[in-house]
């Protein structure tokens, strides 16, 4: 393990009520960056991606107010600006569930038990997805992206 641990934290409230109030549109842009950069790596499951076709996402970071949308279309993953409709699969946590997610820190599990992390909409596809994080190998990125703080690693 990284001697780095992400502590568990929560911003104060004014940063999500001020953050609430500003444009979204750059998280959805930024999030589906950082999706299609993932699978241009090659560290998605490209067997499951058919499942995610025209589904629409939505992640929320509560103490931050950001929320992005997208979709998987295509073979891409596009921002969604304007969504027409609720998400067939929603996340939501604080930013320090978040980023203990993606440091690998906390598996998905742990976080929802510990009501950490919300995940709501279709129950099928919200273990689709986990199995697809599961199944990224963020050691792989260490090669391609140098610097990058990984726990674990």
């Amino acid at each position: 393990m990284s001697a780095f641990q992400i502590p568990k934290f929560r911003l104060p409230a004014f940063v999500a009520t001020i953050g609430s109030r500003l444009p979204q549109w750059p998280h959805s842009l930024h999030m589906a960056a950082a999706l299609n950069l993932v699978l241009k790596l090659k560290l998605l499951p490209e067997d499951t991606l058919t499942a995610l076709e025209d589904k629409l996402f939505r992640v929320h970071v509560r103490d931050t107010g950001g929320i992005a949308h997208y979709t998987y279309r295509d073979g891409l993953f596009r921002p969604v600006f304007q969504p027409a409709r609720e998400p067939d699969l929603a996340f939501a946590a604080n930013l320090s569930a978040y980023l203990q997610l993606l440091t690998r820190q906390e598996d998905p599990d742990t976080l929802f038990f510990n009501r950490e992390l919300e995940i709501t909409g279709d129950t099928e596809l919200g273990l689709i997805v986990k199995n697809m994080l599961d199944a990224i190998e963020f050691s792989q990125l260490r090669p391609r992206l140098p610097g990058l703080p990984l726990a674990g690693h």
